[in-house]
């Protein structure tokens, strides 16, 4: 699992590995704590070991990229090397598991072009795995129905009832999600239907994804449709308003003599739909089972009552609750790091980054000189930095393309590859779209945002900041100097790359202590049922690979499950 020292086999051991991560983490609250947008003005390098600061801005931006994976240099002090390897060894791993051996029995088919269509990569692999997995612990527990929630445009719905013949509930918050999983159930039942003329085998009864349009924003509304299961392919749509709707109205069609049993499934269920999920599997004697994958952990709720009782999305075992620990936005936010995303870059898209870093921190101190009401409002300007060097390296290339365009250079390949901003503090990401020439970038690959001293600079800060300016509604001032801000700025402009890479190390931490909250809150329920976590997915394909998968057991769960 973690590393070999810790265990999360029993509530005892979960326990002690949380506690040993709250311990690690309580130094670096302030690293943990900060928004890089305030970099240059509040000169958060500052905060940092300097010695770690001094060796870090001098090495290569490939090394500073493997920080969060745990990867350290001999030359680093010792301290250094101490604190990245004691944080990995703490990390639940999320290297793949052989689910074939974690779940006997289980039998994963590839998906056909037509229950594949409209996937991407991404999706077709996370949908393959985890409709597998799911079908395999509906039948180990004699599910007579899996209830997708947040089941989107239903592709994990779709599989799990035409692929593997499952009656399935797809729940999702958008009524245009609900059309378009009907819509695309209708061509796949057409297929289907086809085949099976075609064949001669006859008629068979298919499964279509049932679905219901609403809000679930509490436990009650899930068990409420959940313990409402639909059965029959005669059942008309049900559409669902939101939480004040009467669900003891709704006209159910059920087998009044066998009382259905459950499995629940989500597929990255938003913030804290994967936490009403656990509590809905606790709460509903219907469902059996859970099979759940959550994400967005910036979304969670967090709120501290003094008698330990909450619905809050974070923290949910009792054990934590207690201690009335928080993680805050800026801790959640940073557990959406992916060691692995930052690993899969190269040089160039490392050093894009951590400019659009620095353009953005330097940006900050222009709002917070000449705009400062603005910067109480915490202004967000999406992804214009990403935009901005789109435009740049399309006309870049263009011109390289036009002076080398005779020549048929081989050398004139394109970067294929480079991730963007996020609406926050601009969180490695991908985007396809964009492509940078060798020509934009620093030839020297030593430090860490060696790039950034070189010429033009300014002016791409310059645009980046009219833009920003633009995308808030405020025209640009001639009193405004940009250029004094970017020379304050750039001389410590390389030290946003190892600050950086320290803090992202952080990340995939900070998502072991919520996924093990999480199981503890099963675990703390005692042998009433079997709890546990499992890495499903190609972490390099689906950052969010970890499952946590629970089944009842005879006897009685504990009454208190808050």
């Amino acid at each position: 699992m973690g590393g070999c020292k810790y265990s999360c086999e029993n509530a005892t051991e979960t326990l002690s590995w949380i506690n040993d991560i709250i311990n690690f983490l309580a130094p670096y609250s302030s690293l943990i704590n900060a928004h890089v947008v305030n970099f240059f003005k509040d000169r958060l390098w500052e905060n940092v070991d300097a010695e770690w600061i001094h060796c870090l801005r001098r090495e290569p931006v490939q090394n500073l990229l493997l920080i969060p994976s745990g990867v350290v240099q001999d030359q680093w002090p010792t301290s250094l090397k101490e604190f990245v390897l004691k944080l990995r060894s703490m990390v639940f791993s999320q290297k793949q598991a052989d689910i074939n051996i974690a779940l006997p029995g289980l039998r994963m088919t590839s998906l056909n072009s037509v229950l594949a269509q409209g996937m991407n990569v991404k999706k077709k692999h996370e949908v393959e795995v985890l409709s597998a997995v799911v079908s395999t612990i509906a039948n180990s527990v004699g599910a007579h129905t899996i209830v997708d929630v947040g089941a989107g445009q239903g592709y994990l719905a779709q599989v799990l009832a035409f692929q593997y013949q499952h009656p399935v509930i797809a729940i999702d918050a958008c009524s245009h999600h609900g059309r378009v999983t009907d819509a695309r159930a209708e061509r796949i039942k057409k297929h289907y239907t086809s085949q099976m003329v075609k064949s001669g085998s006859g008629m068979q009864s298919l499964n279509v994804p049932k679905t219901i349009t609403c809000h679930v924003l509490s436990p009650d509304t899930l068990k409420t449709l959940v313990e409402s299961s639909l059965h029959g392919d005669d059942v008309e749509q049900i559409r669902l308003k939101g939480e004040n709707e009467d669900l003891r109205k709704l006209n159910w069609l059920t087998d009044a003599n066998k009382k259905p049993s459950t499995v629940l499934a989500g597929l990255h269920a938003c913030g804290d739909l994967s936490v009403t999920m656990l509590k809905t599997f606790l709460e509903s004697k219907d469902v059996k089972a859970i099979v759940s994958l959550g994400c967005c952990y910036n979304l969670l709720s967090e709120e501290w009552i003094k008698d330990g009782e909450s619905q809050c999305g974070f923290p949910m075992s009792h054990a934590l609750r207690s201690t009335g620990l928080l993680l805050g936005k800026s801790s959640r936010d940073l557990a959406c790091q992916s060691a692995e995303r930052w690993r899969s870059l190269d040089m160039h898209a490392g050093i894009h980054n951590f400019e659009l870093h620095a353009f953005r921190a330097a940006f900050q101190m222009v709002l917070f000189k000449y705009y400062p009401k603005i910067v109480m409002s915490t202004p967000s300007i999406g992804r214009k930095g990403k935009a901005l060097r789109r435009r740049h390296q399309t006309r870049s290339a263009a011109s390289q393309l036009h002076l080398k365009g005779s020549t048929g250079d081989p050398r004139q390949s394109f970067h294929p590859v480079l991730p963007s901003e996020s609406e926050t503090e601009g969180t490695l990401g991908f985007a396809s779209e964009i492509q940078a020439t060798p020509s934009e970038i620093s030839s020297n690959e030593r430090a860490g945002c060696e790039g950034i001293k070189s010429d033009g600079r300014f002016s791409h800060f310059e645009n980046f900041c009219q833009s920003g300016l633009s995308h808030l509604g405020i025209k640009h001032s001639h009193d405004t100097n940009l250029q004094v801000i970017w020379k304050e700025a750039e001389p410590f402009a390389d030290l946003i790359g190892p600050y950086w890479s320290l803090r992202a190390a952080l990340g995939p931490l900070l998502e072991t202590l919520i996924l093990l909250d999480r199981l503890l809150f099963l675990q703390e329920q005692g042998s009433a049922l079997e709890a546990y976590l499992l890495p499903i997915f190609d972490p390099n394909i689906s950052p969010r690979n970890v499952a946590i998968i629970a089944k009842k057991i005879d006897g009685d769960l504990r009454s208190s499950c808050y």
